[in-house]
């Protein structure tokens, strides 16, 4: 196997080194995108914080990771759609990876219809597994034919790295997005699609003067009653 070497770098191996693969061959800056699409999505975030952190370090400036790493974490929140499987989005596909683990874990409690038989079930509908079978038993008890399944396919994706204005920008929440830039066609595109703002994240929440859904500001603490546990008499 044969590498090419960009001309005035110097080469950091040797013969009868043993690599693995992704490990730099030369001196200089590797991309990210290979990385990721070698190593995998851990070790690219590894690397982007290794980096940034560097040039902090080296102006003698101490940061800590987490900070970083919060930024990081928005760079790969999207994930690109290679198979939909049945969960009803389409190949090539950019969704929120959160969203799509969501559907994915979703589809594990269904069946896809194969033969509805004498059920009124839509054949290659994927419908809750205790629902099916519980009508199944109503089929069967009455005599007639009960619907065929197989198990649902969940959608597989690739991790995508996106920059910041990129990420920023491809935001579930239109609000965040155009209060980074490009407002206009942000606003522009949200009325013509209808979208609707849930206002789940923390940006969005300030723009719109709310309290931000962090610490107490969380949904499942707003009514939470607190009480001093030893009151002065």
């Amino acid at each position: 196997m044969k590498y090419n070497i960009p001309y005035g770098k110097h080469v950091i191996v040797h013969e009868g080194d043993f690599v693995q693969a992704g490990d730099r061959l030369c001196d200089g800056s590797v991309a990210p995108q290979d990385i990721l699409q070698i190593r995998g999505p851990a070790k690219v975030q590894e690397y982007l914080v290794n980096e940034i952190q560097e040039v902090y370090r080296l102006q003698g400036v101490r940061i800590n990771d987490k900070h970083i790493e919060v930024i990081v974490r928005q760079m790969m929140q999207k994930v690109r759609i290679n198979d939909p499987g049945d969960a009803g989005v389409l190949r090539g596909d950019r969704l929120n990876r959160f969203t799509i683990n969501g559907i994915n874990r979703e589809l594990k409690r269904k069946v896809v219809i194969t033969n509805a038989g004498g059920s009124e079930l839509e054949e290659g509908k994927a419908y809750p597994k205790a629902e099916v079978n519980a009508i199944n038993k109503v089929l069967k008890v009455d005599g007639k034919t009960p619907a065929k399944t197989r198990a649902a396919k969940p959608a597989t994706f690739q991790p995508l790295l996106l920059g910041i204005t990129r990420a920023s920008l491809n935001t579930e929440s239109f609000i965040s997005a155009a209060s980074f830039q490009e407002t206009t066609r942000v606003l522009t595109d949200a009325a013509v699609e209808g979208k609707t703002d849930y206002l789940r994240g923390l940006k969005e929440n300030i723009v719109m003067g709310r309290l931000i859904p962090a610490g107490t500001g969380l949904a499942h603490y707003r009514d939470i009653l607190v009480a001093n546990p030893d009151p002065d008499p």
